[in-house]
């Protein structure tokens, strides 16, 4: 009886603090509160940040319901509109289907530490959308405000080196996404002359990275991540550097999610280098396939094949089913891998063409491969073996890739990709 006591008592709390909140927000969105915002703004970040996690769903879901557009309001704006499409009624239309809480988010954002409270509470909503579609324009609200004030053109740029502020690069040894840091002496090899590190920042986040990248400079196009994030290698000397290859990218925020950050981070990237380095001939990156693994268990499957094409992924996938005994977990492993005969090695290379080549462009294909043809890339080179560590052997078999960036081109092949054609290269080409 008194837990059953006590846990009534809690839920009076949070219902309690609920009301306080969205009370906080009515207030924001009042007359008084525009003049007051930045008080008001600050206790309602305040209350939000106290809500028990099960208590912030149900405020997610009020702000999507009491504080969207008035239907009544849309309609008649809609109907003047129709009858009347002058630049009157369209204004007035605008404004109707605004929903409140995009001003609401605007009032909080002038608050200073504003917009990192907005990218927190939008990490808190994203895991919700989900279990709540209900939330979606809430969600869309969020995304369409936080693209505008994450916009590249507002980002700035900036090189991350040893000298770096210690807290800076613990946020890189913590938030390296692709090839985990081990330790100190490996991000130092990283940070090395033949290494580059960029990252954007934010003016209202100085201190916390968005999204960085590595970059090793070297004499050729790289076919494996060993050699690149060997904590013991030596430094190559400036002469050497003929090639800049992306090896990396990280997002920091998982609150920007969706806001489009890491293809203007390349291209940039691109750019300084040129200048700093004038000899740097190619652009490329050594990435992985974290989908193709997944793929091949489901059956590879790509649509819209002709009887050609359709015949060569059958006889690659009976290649490899046969070689390991129709138990594709048998390649589970860098020894199976190593050991794979030249028939079924060629067989899942050109899996992997069909893979990257073809599904690619389809809305479910891989996520790093639709990022970087979508970024204007050029599917360029796959490398067996590339990657022995256990995530890459689980996730691709081993398999990576090259995409280039050629700079004069980038624009041409996003096109493409947009109208469902991947650029590659004559070597892809004649797998596919």
């Amino acid at each position: 009886m008194l837990e059953g006591l006590k846990l009534t008592a809690r839920q009076v709390g949070h219902d309690r603090a609920l009301r306080s909140l969205l009370r906080d927000c009515r207030r924001l969105l009042s007359e008084r509160g525009e003049a007051n915002s930045v008080a008001i703004a600050r206790e309602l970040v305040a209350r939000f940040s106290a809500l028990p996690d099960e208590q912030r769903g149900s405020f997610f879901a009020r702000l999507s319901s009491d504080f969207g557009p008035d239907p009544k309001a849309v309609l008649q704006s809609a109907k003047a509109y129709a009858e009347q499409p002058n630049a009157s009624n369209l204004i007035r239309l605008t404004q109707a289907t605004e929903p409140p809480r995009q001003e609401l988010l605007r009032r909080i954002n002038r608050l200073p530490g504003g917009t990192s409270s907005i990218v927190a509470m939008r990490r808190a909503l994203l895991p919700r959308v989900a279990r709540q579609p209900e939330l979606e324009a809430l969600e869309a609200d969020f995304l369409h405000l936080l693209s505008s004030w994450f916009n590249p053109g507002f980002l700035e740029l900036q090189r991350v080196d040893w000298n770096s502020p210690a807290q800076l690069l613990e946020q890189i040894i913590r938030h390296e996404a692709v090839h985990e840091i081990d330790g100190w002496d490996d991000l130092r090899r990283r940070l090395q002359p033949d290494r580059r590190c960029f990252a954007f920042f934010h003016p209202q986040l100085p201190a916390e990275p968005l999204i960085f990248v590595e970059v090793a400079l070297l004499p050729e196009m790289p076919d494996a991540i060993a050699p690149l994030i060997d904590k013991k290698s030596t430094a190559l000397p400036p002469r050497e550097f003929k090639v800049a290859a992306f090896y990396s990218i990280s997002n920091c925020q998982p609150g920007l999610k969706g806001v489009s950050l890491g293809n203007f981070l390349i291209k940039r990237v691109a750019e300084a280098l040129q200048r700093e380095l004038p000899q740097l001939k190619t652009f490329c990156t050594l990435s992985p396939i974290p989908g193709f693994a997944r793929w091949l268990r489901a059956g590879a499957v790509c649509e819209g094949l002709v009887k050609a094409r359709r015949e060569h992924l059958a006889q690659a996938r009976a290649t490899l089913l046969e070689a390991c005994g129709n138990d594709l977990d048998r390649l589970a492993t860098a020894q199976a891998l190593r050991a794979l005969a030249t028939g079924p090695q060629q067989a899942l290379t050109r899996l992997a063409a069909f893979y990257l080549g073809i599904h690619a462009t389809h809305p479910q294909g891989d996520p790093v491969a639709r990022f970087h043809l979508d970024n204007g890339a050029r599917l360029e080179r796959l490398n067996p073996l590339g990657d022995l560590s256990a995530k890459g052997v689980k996730q691709s078999f081993g398999m990576m890739v090259n995409y280039l960036y050629d700079l004069q081109k980038v624009e041409t092949h996003h096109e493409k990709f947009t109208q469902g054609e991947v650029a590659h290269s004559r070597a892809l080409a004649s797998l596919l």
